[in-house]
Formats: structure tokens, sequence, C-alpha cells
């Protein structure tokens, strides 16, 4: 496989790209060993996508939401790569694109290795977080500095504290967040204002 990782541990690498007018975050996620991979989140510029894939085996497209901005590539790299687009069934009604099959929480055998997908509701009601150990791909359930955006009608901010404390935090605090748009940060950097966040309600 070609290219630098962003991320790496003993199994997967994890390439990063920010794709689009809303800053959004597209990953591939590679088995070092097979290649086989997966595209998180084809969110915009189609062709910087495919290329942030490049000497791997694209299995499918896995979308951690159903909002737009996440999906604005998806129909061109679907058609391309001859692969489906997943997304977690609760998110189908929101989601402009619409998905060949659906993301189910759970483990994802990729490769030689397994990624471990967690239903994260709160900012949709079918966000999801993939994890593999020393990262997590958090979509927009979690940034630096707090929680995704729940003024959705769908959406609910005790719901997705409660995603974060029970499914993500406990993570250990080393594990790198790689969200939906923007920088990294870690759970350990962010653990301590989770009181504040839910005092302050966002």
């Amino acid at each position: 496989m070609t290219g630098r990782w962003h991320f790496q541990n003993e199994t997967f690498g994890i390439r990063k790209a920010e794709v689009g007018s809303f800053g959004n975050n597209s990953y591939v996620v590679a088995c070092l060993q097979t290649a086989s991979s997966i595209i998180v989140d084809a969110a915009a510029d189609a062709d910087v996508v495919i290329d942030l894939a490049a000497g791997t085996e694209p299995v499918a497209i896995f979308t951690t939401h159903g909002h737009a901005d996440h999906v604005g590539a998806a129909g061109d790299v679907t058609a391309r790569l001859n692969i489906p687009m997943r997304l977690h069934r609760a998110d189908w009604d929101i989601c402009p694109v619409n998905a060949d099959e659906a993301l189910e929480p759970g483990p994802f055998r990729l490769g030689d290795g397994t990624l471990q997908l967690a239903h994260t509701p709160g900012h949709t009601p079918g966000s999801v977080v993939i994890t593999t150990p020393g990262a997590a791909l958090t979509g927009d359930t979690l940034f630096p500095g707090g929680p995704g955006a729940t003024r959705f009608p769908y959406s609910n901010f005790d719901q997705i504290m409660d995603s974060l404390e029970s499914k993500i935090f406990s993570l250990p605090d080393e594990t790198i967040v790689m969200p939906g748009h923007g920088l990294d940060t870690t759970l350990g950097a962010e653990r301590p204002a989770l009181p504040e966040w839910r005092e302050r309600r966002w």
C-alpha cells in the first residue's frame, strides 16, 4: 500500500483528508496485511476520496450519520468503485442519498482484523462511531471541546451524552478521536470536561 498513514496500530492504518466546503474529514481504514479497506464518510470531492484509498481494496463506504454534508460524494464513489454505501437504518429517512445496506453495530471483520461499530444516537438517531485500538472515528458525535450539535428535531442532548459516556469514554484515555470535521483530540484530553458539558447542555 502506498501513502502515509495518519494513524497506525498493529492491524490497521488510517488515512485522512479534508474535503468539501464544510471542512469534512473523510477517512480510509485499511488492513495492513491484506489491504482490504473501508471508506468512512465519502463527504465530497470524489476524486480525493478515491485517491485516499489508493493501494487498498475498498469493500464499502461506512457513513457515520445521514447528514447531507457527509454523503456528498457517496453516489459517485459507490458507482466508480462498485461498492455499497452503508448507513445505520435509523438515519435512512433523514439521508438525502439512499443507502445500499444497513450499518449494523458490533464487530466488523476487515481483512485480518476486526473493527468495532458502536451505535451512538444523539446527534442523529443513527449515528455510529468506528473504533480500533488507539483510535475512534467519531463522525459528528464527539469533537475537541464537546459533543456534536443537538439542535435538530430528531437530536437529543441527554442521549448523545449517554452515548459518549457509556460507549466511547469507556475506551482508554490515549485513544485518538478523529472527528467528522476539524482536528483530532484524545479521550484523555476531553474526559475532564464531561461534567461541564452536561451542565452547559451543548
